[in-house]
């Protein structure tokens, strides 16, 4: 088997996540937060469908982090994204992380937005 090292270019990876924080680009953020290939901060979370909005014309899918574990994103917040062109894809934090990184690794126009783990 041969492996690679992934290069991520100028973009920044989810490089952790614990109980109620994320690292990306070695800065911790802590609660929901909203990561794209180009900058990463804190997002107002389910009801903030303004801020992800912004980002239009620029990725052409979110990947919704609902926690620690796999929840339906609410309808309104699909119908919005979706009406501004941006696909959602719903799942746990943990995997939106990891699809993250994967789909950045690939140079995909993506974007996450995280809700935290609790703590167990």
């Amino acid at each position: 088997m041969r492996l690679t090292e992934i290069s991520y270019g100028t973009a920044q990876p989810v490089e952790g996540y614990g109980p109620g924080f994320f690292r990306v680009g070695g800065h911790v953020l802590r609660g929901a937060c909203l990561i794209t290939p180009w900058d990463a901060g804190l997002w107002g979370g389910l009801e903030d469908t303004v801020t992800v909005l912004t980002l239009a014309g620029r990725i052409d899918v979110l990947l919704l982090g609902t926690g620690g574990q796999i929840a339906h994103a609410p309808r309104a917040f699909v119908d919005a994204l979706e009406a501004g062109g941006i696909g959602v894809e719903a799942m746990a934090s943990p995997a939106a992380c990891r699809t993250y990184n994967v789909l950045l690794g690939e140079g995909r126009r993506v974007a996450a937005a995280l809700l935290p783990v609790d703590a167990v």
